[in-house]
């Protein structure tokens, strides 16, 4: 196959992933239960100064999911973009994919200690396939 099919596949992964972390982060105070109720309360209730803002840990998880949603989107466009430059300019596309491929894994772990195993799912299989490509382009750049 090549690096660009599986870059676009990577990019359309971690597209899907940040539509549904935006959904789904979108709910958190959604409270299923009296025991969550509690803690959503407790995170959104007390507002301290913090660098000249008063905010609440409620702010500061809302702000880290939608600081996390615009970095999944700009993966998958990253993504996208450099799967159409493999041929033209394959040494800064190798890089890149390399950095983003090793950033995927560390956040597919980091998914996996601290949220749930089907987002971790998606991340890692994106990481694969964008180190998949990087790999492929090596192999291929040998032969020409």
């Amino acid at each position: 196959m090549k690096p660009k099919i599986f870059l676009r596949i990577a990019a359309i992964l971690i597209f899907i992933h940040s539509v549904l972390h935006t959904y789904g982060f979108n709910t958190w105070k959604e409270a299923p239960d009296p025991v969550y109720k509690t803690i959503v309360d407790g995170m959104t209730g007390h507002r301290f100064p913090f660098m000249g803002a008063e905010r609440s840990l409620g702010d500061f998880y809302e702000g880290f999911g939608y600081a996390s949603s615009i970095a999944l989107f700009l993966i998958a466009i990253v993504l996208w973009f450099v799967s159409g430059e493999t041929d033209r300019s394959a040494n800064l596309a190798k890089k890149i994919i390399y950095a983003i491929g090793i950033a995927l894994v560390a956040w597919g772990i980091d998914e996996l200690i601290y949220f749930f195993p089907f987002a971790a799912s998606i991340t890692l299989a994106a990481a694969v396939l964008t180190l998949l490509s990087g790999f492929v382009m090596k192999k291929n750049s040998q032969f020409n």
